[in-house]
């Protein structure tokens, strides 16, 4: 049987943090670029499918597909990341220190970051053939989407960059269920399962993605989305990926390591 038990993958949780936190710069910044690009290309692939479909679940549904792409290759997101790496320091494994989590952390950031922004690119050169034509439905839908998940916050002031923030809590909480999901089983196909329902779910109800938004937004700007850099990073990305930092870690990774790694003992009953 391929199913693991949660005490035995949530120990590979913290195993895998640990790793991650003595991996080469060298190592960490390939696996983040090339997690970033490709789910860049999901997130273009999900959007495209969904304007020529009016169908937003169609592009719902096979979105997931460039997420499990990343993961079988053992690429790493900032997402994932901010819910496996804290574990080994709360574990207090050996030379793993704060400097050290937010060192990969900071890797892996720049990483995703410039391998969505190249996807960005490179999908903006195609679609304008050089930036000589209209980009047409797909980059006209893409930057009214930046514009509205940027100043359509900004409207509502320090209540928007909440809703932002707790959005990203969701999206992690969901993006998380499915990295912890791919640990469940030493089969290919059940990981795929496992990964599928939950970021499926995420990408549907629109909550936040620092990663997919590294893609999303330089994008939209590209294709003409009225709206600024500031204008990004402080109505979108901060507050998205502070809010899957929290959401990862504490709604994913602690509950889980509480439970089944520093588990209490039963209670005895007179």
């Amino acid at each position: 049987m391929a199913y693991i038990e949660p005490s035995e993958f949530v120990t590979k949780m913290v195993d895998s943090g640990e790793q991650k936190v003595f991996m080469s710069t060298k190592d960490t910044f390939i696996r983040a670029f090339m997690a970033g690009a490709i789910l860049g290309l999901a997130a273009i692939f999900a959007i495209t499918v969904a304007v020529k479909t009016g169908q937003p679940l169609v592009g719902a549904i096979l979105f997931p597909v460039g997420f499990i792409m990343l993961y079988l290759m053992k690429f790493d997101l900032l997402t994932g990341v901010f819910t496996l790496v804290p574990l080994a320091l709360i574990d207090k494994r050996p030379g793993v220190t704060l400097g050290g989590v937010l060192r990969n952390w900071g890797i892996v950031f720049c990483g995703n970051f410039a391998g969505a922004l190249t996807t960005a690119f490179m999908m903006s050169f195609i679609l304008t053939y050089g930036y000589s034509v209209d980009g047409g439905a797909i980059a006209d839908k893409v930057s009214h989407i930046g514009e509205g998940r940027t100043l359509g916050y900004k409207e509502h002031g320090l209540s928007g960059w909440f809703t932002i923030f707790i959005r990203g809590m969701l999206c992690n909480w969901m993006v998380s269920m499915g990295v912890v999901g791919a640990m469940i089983s030493t089969s290919a196909g059940s990981k795929m399962a496992a990964m599928w329902m939950p970021v499926m779910l995420f990408f549907f109800m629109g909550f936040e993605h620092s990663i997919v938004n590294m893609f999303l937004f330089p994008f939209s700007m590209i294709m003409g989305g009225d709206f600024t850099i500031a204008d990004y990073f402080i109505w979108n990305e901060i507050p998205t990926a502070l809010g899957n930092l929290v959401g990862g870690f504490l709604l994913v990774g602690l509950p889980l390591y509480l439970t089944h790694v520093r588990t209490s003992p039963n209670r005895t009953v007179a």
